[in-house]
């Protein structure tokens, strides 16, 4: 009795046309994405979703002190897959990498200590980016990751066009000297055993942010250290010995979190 019933509802599911079972997902395409400012030419990663024909909303995200690698790449295909055109921007220029911290440290301090350069690179990929066919560009967040987050942190703080910047165990230092008014979203993900944070710095950061107008959250996650969100940290923290490691709890809940975060400040 069950086969026949099974076999019935086989040849009931065949007898369906081609269309009512055909699902079109996104085709996430990856390319190189050039833009320039001051005569340098700078090398990001863009990511969306082919199959869509429709404008959506972008997203720069702003790499690690390593630069623009894999996983910043990779953050913005999940990202394209999820219906955002995401801009993976080279914050150093021809797509530069650090192979070590000595490196990462060198060129990420050089940026920070340059705001007024950094913003220039930052407002030419924003106009790239709003430029592209594929992007709303009325709705533009901002998301980073370690030094990428202190970048984010900074563009709110300088009342850059976004309605969004959201950090992930970002460095709070402030290299804006005069903050402007920001009445976009701020969230910051942190781990609460973070010991390249500081806590003062990062309340001082909030504090200010707030003051000029944000809508800011600020999430520690117990248990998680630096560079929570990267698969590789624990591989870097073997390698170079730094106080990095993945949590995996900790790198899905902030994920969600930011993925709702963007929802309502580019969706709604």
């Amino acid at each position: 009795m069950m086969g026949r019933l099974l076999l019935a509802m086989f040849v009931s599911l065949m007898s369906l046309p081609l269309w009512a079972d055909e699902v079109v997902g996104p085709h996430v395409q990856g390319e190189t994405f050039e833009y320039t400012t001051g005569g340098q030419t700078y090398k990001g990663y863009l990511a969306y979703n082919a199959s869509d024909d429709q404008p959506r909303p972008g997203v720069l995200l702003v790499h690690e002190w390593w630069g623009l690698n894999d996983y910043i790449k990779q953050r913005a295909d999940q990202l394209a897959a999820l219906g955002f055109v995401a801009l993976a921007v080279d914050m150093y220029g021809d797509g530069k990498v650090a192979q070590h911290p000595d490196d990462a440290k060198a060129f990420s301090s050089q940026v920070m200590q340059d705001w007024p350069a950094a913003r220039a690179r930052l407002d030419a990929a924003l106009a790239a980016l709003r430029q592209h066919p594929a992007v709303d560009g009325d709705h533009i967040a901002a998301m980073g990751y370690c030094f990428g987050g202190g970048v984010v942190m900074n563009m709110a703080l300088a009342g850059m066009p976004i309605d969004a910047a959201i950090s992930f165990h970002g460095s709070p230092t402030q290299a804006v000297s005069q903050p402007q008014p920001f009445d976009g979203l701020v969230r910051i993900y942190n781990g609460q055993d973070d010991p390249l944070v500081d806590k003062q710095a990062l309340a001082d950061m909030a504090a200010t942010l707030e003051k000029d107008g944000a809508k800011v959250r600020v999430v520690e996650y117990p248990g998680a250290t630096h560079a929570f969100t990267n698969p590789d940290a624990d591989a870097l923290a073997k390698e170079f010995d730094l106080p990095l490691g993945y949590n995996a709890a900790a790198d899905a809940a902030s994920w969600q979190a930011a993925l709702l975060t963007l929802d309502k400040a580019l969706n709604q």
